[in-house]
């Protein structure tokens, strides 16, 4: 059942999960109309997602035959046990984390300036601290890799966000949670109970 509390409208919200996130999952069907779910990294830049890999393989006979794609991202933030809840029950045990979808056609990437902006903005994400030449199509060292990558392009048609993190909760039992995640003290708890008060609206 879709929980419009949890929906994600704001679209500054959204684009800053999505430079911050460098992993999601595009889903393509087959000939034979089986999907197919392939992990990979991703930039998003201007309004658009970018990928790349091999220009052979199944992922491309599938975007070849069919363009139309579901692009997903999503992180997991902190698992929260049942018992912050309850002492008995299992049913409130639950997962706080973000997401969003992302659905439109795929398209290859021919021009060599775009793909040099794609695969440059990519690397800026994924390796921020520098350490390699700046990818230029003018460049010679860059010029014949630029045309033998596969770059693809998601412009999205439609693109949903989901940020659950306990906007359903009484003020109350949200503040229990958030202050047994601070004292737990894991990975992203801190950070999990933080955006618990930053997006709750005192509406339930």
């Amino acid at each position: 059942m879709r929980r419009d509390e949890f929906m994600m409208d704001d679209p500054a919200e959204i684009e800053a999960f999505m430079h911050q996130a460098s992993f999601g999952f595009l889903g393509t069907v087959g000939e034979d109309g089986i999907p197919r779910v392939t992990p990979l990294n991703f930039v998003y830049a201007n309004q658009a997602f970018y990928f790349h890999g091999s220009r052979m393989g199944e992922k491309m006979e599938h975007l070849r035959r069919t363009p139309a794609v579901c692009f997903t991202v999503a992180d997991e933030y902190s698992l929260i046990p049942s018992y912050y809840s309850d002492p008995v029950l299992a049913c409130p045990a639950t997962a706080y984390f973000k997401s969003v979808t992302a659905v439109g056609e795929a398209v290859l990437v021919d021009d060599l300036e775009e793909k040099a902006l794609a695969m440059e903005a990519l690397m800026r994400k994924l390796q921020p601290e520098g350490g390699y030449a700046t990818i230029d199509a003018q460049d010679p060292k860059y010029a014949k890799r630029l045309k033998g990558v596969a770059v693809i392009k998601l412009v999205p048609h439609r693109l949903s966000a989901k940020f659950k993190f306990g906007q359903n909760l009484t003020p109350e039992r949200l503040e229990s949670i958030a202050q047994a995640l601070e004292s737990r003290d894991q990975e992203q708890d801190r950070e999990t109970a933080k955006l618990m008060r930053k997006y709750f609206t005192g509406s339930h």
